[in-house]
């Protein structure tokens, strides 16, 4: 017998973070201290596959467990929902980003540097809106409450996107507080909007080399130095060496402006500290930010995060790094079988084939079309 065959599909499909390693965290933190039931993988494996099936609420995840497949991959055979409500409340938000930061290393580890660009990751957030009246820990206006996600993206292919690292605060707090938990590495160049613009952060940038593409802002005060030649034909208009800021407040390192057009032909501001590349190769770099706001477009229609199970500020934490761990689960499956497909359709399939052999999902993946269709054409007349 394959060997893939003594795993369902769903199984399989979190043997990465079924591991000793996760075993032994649970037992460090005391976790799962006095519990019987409703362990700490048992409530992940319950809530992952809630994130798969798109469950609206604890009922639901509940009535899941009524499936003799699920029961026998739990080791329960009933649960309900205000159990899953205080197991949802009591487990620790870090445990679960450990478990996300330990998958995106093994992604990070298993990818072709030949395939995508690994000298770029781009910097944002998203905001998801919530009820003031459930959720007054995370007011952001007077009648409007909602968290941010603060995120880090690398490539991991030419069109594929992995959320490399992500930080959850009320949504009130600046984009900018969060710039060194996410800029922490030399030898790439950090991509991010002018939300990210911090003369202070700029300078220790470029004392620390550490490489930046932003927008600068309309109000910004510049000061030219020097202007490089623009290549004929090119989008860009202006290249110059610049020194940006007040008398009061300024950086002291000279940077480097551009101003190019996007894709919509509007005018961008665009400063860096990087002057070993061509113009049109910054300007590049920064479109290349429609990346993370296409990530947070698919996330936000195929992740579980507009509504929550829980209204207390660890429940929203968990909820949203279940949803990443469900994507780093995906996006190592189509890593470790160079799949062709999308993760939307990997899931499809996934959801489909749950609790059957892992190798007919794979099998499934795998298969070529057995026809082309080149669309209805008109039979012609003699």
């Amino acid at each position: 017998m394959d060997k893939n065959t003594l795993f369902t599909s769903f199984g399989k499909w979190l043997a990465p973070i079924c591991t000793k390693t996760f075993t032994n965290q649970i037992a460090e933190t005391g976790q799962d201290k006095y519990v019987k039931k409703l362990t700490t993988p048992a409530y992940l494996k319950l809530f992952l596959h809630a994130q798969l099936q798109g469950r609206d609420g604890l009922r639901d995840i509940a009535d899941d467990v009524l499936c003799k497949e699920f029961q026998q991959e739990l080791g329960l055979e009933s649960i309900s929902a205000a159990q899953l409500c205080r197991k949802h409340n009591q487990v620790d938000p870090d445990l679960l980003q450990l478990v996300f930061e330990r998958l995106v290393k093994q992604i990070l580890a298993q990818r072709n540097p030949a395939a995508f660009r690994n000298d770029m990751k781009i910097i944002d957030s998203t905001t998801i809106s919530l009820c003031l009246q459930k959720y007054k820990w995370a007011v952001f206006r007077q009648s409007k409450a909602g968290i941010k996600i603060h995120m880090r993206l690398s490539f991991v292919g030419e069109q594929d996107v992995l959320p490399e690292k992500a930080t959850i605060t009320p949504a009130k707090k600046n984009d900018r507080t969060q710039m060194d938990s996410l800029i922490d590495e030399t030898g790439v160049t950090y991509v991010f909007d002018r939300g990210y613009v911090d003369y202070d952060a700029f300078n220790r940038y470029c004392k620390d080399n550490i490489r930046f593409v932003t927008r600068l802002k309309n109000n910004a005060v510049i000061e030219p130095l020097e202007s490089f030649e623009i290549p004929p034909d090119s989008k860009v208009v202006v290249d110059e060496r610049v020194r940006i800021g007040s008398p009061q407040k300024r950086v002291k390192h000279d940077l480097r402006m551009i101003q190019t057009d996007d894709s919509e032909g509007n005018l961008l501001v665009l400063i860096t500290n990087r002057f070993d590349l061509t113009s049109e190769e910054i300007s590049e770099m920064y479109r290349s930010r429609w990346a993370i706001e296409t990530f947070f477009k698919w996330m936000k229609q195929h992740l579980q995060i507009k509504w929550f199970y829980g209204t207390s500020e660890r429940a929203v934490h968990n909820q949203v790094w279940i949803a990443l761990i469900a994507f780093c689960l995906l996006a190592l499956i189509k890593l470790n079988i160079k799949a062709g497909h999308s993760l939307l359709q990997l899931s499809r399939w996934l959801k489909t084939l749950l609790w059957r052999p892992y190798s007919e999902w794979i099998e499934r993946i795998k298969r070529q079309p057995s026809r082309t269709s080149a669309g209805r054409r008109r039979k012609e007349t003699s």
